[in-house]
């Protein structure tokens, strides 16, 4: 049981969360996001917050609930066609590293938020991103932005950014401004490059921007600028880079 009141979410509606990963409660949420949705499908289901960040030390008891509960339920109804695909939606890697690894109950599709950013993709570089192209896991990039700061916000991952985060920005729009390149585009783009990821969630609060990111990801980027990056540490080595 959570209260957002922290971070980006300190104004928002103080509701308690219940988490409830068992069989009965997940085919109670499918049966009315069928009901709600009034249709007989769904394309994807996600399986929320089963992550260290959410649930502290207990996260562990959590996925081992989901594993027993969500993750059977929802395979069997990706085979009766009930759903396409399902798969874990969280701000950390590790959740989405273990599943990969379950024998009972493979996901399809993970989105996986904050953690491949052009400010933060080390550790996904590491095992989650490589792990997903051997398994055949599909990745959305979720928050490309990190929580809005890139494009010059004050929270990073849901939190306030602190000073290192926003010097860090500002190196990075300096190096931006001088290629004439624009930073929105190149997080997006950054962000799809890996051939493991197949989506990103800009997380756009108006219609126009979504117009304005399909505008991003076609934008022409110089091999200088992300060459720049490389060379002072912003973009790791192992990173695959944007190319047109």
């Amino acid at each position: 049981m959570k209260k957002n009141t922290e971070g980006l979410f300190e104004d928002g509606r103080q509701n308690k969360v219940i988490t409830d990963y068992t069989e009965e409660a997940t085919m109670k949420s499918i049966e009315q996001s069928l009901a709600r949705l009034k249709t007989d499908h769904l394309d994807m289901v996600f399986v929320h917050d089963v992550s260290p960040d959410f649930h502290g030390d207990e996260w562990i008891t959590k996925f081992d609930e989901a594993r027993n509960g969500a993750f059977r339920v929802l395979s069997r109804l990706r085979e009766e066609g009930v759903i396409k695909s399902w798969g874990l939606g969280v701000n950390t890697t590790e959740p989405i590293e273990l599943a990969m690894d379950l024998e009972e109950a493979q996901p399809d599709v993970c989105l996986s938020a904050t953690q491949y950013t052009l400010l933060k993709h080390e550790h996904a570089l590491e095992r989650m991103l490589p792990k997903a192209e051997e398994k055949g896991v599909d990745i959305i990039v979720g928050s490309p932005f990190n929580s809005g700061v890139l494009l010059g916000g004050y929270h990073f991952d849901y939190a306030k950014a602190d000073a290192d985060i926003v010097n860090q920005v500002k190196r990075l729009k300096v190096i931006a401004e001088h290629h004439n390149v624009s930073l929105k585009a190149a997080a997006l783009q950054f962000s799809t490059a890996h051939p493991a990821v197949k989506a990103v969630i800009p997380g756009s609060t108006r219609p126009e921007h979504n117009a304005e990111d399909v505008e991003m990801m076609n934008q022409d980027i110089p091999q200088s600028f992300w060459n720049e990056l490389v060379d002072k540490g912003f973009i790791s080595q192992r990173a695959p880079l944007p190319t047109r």
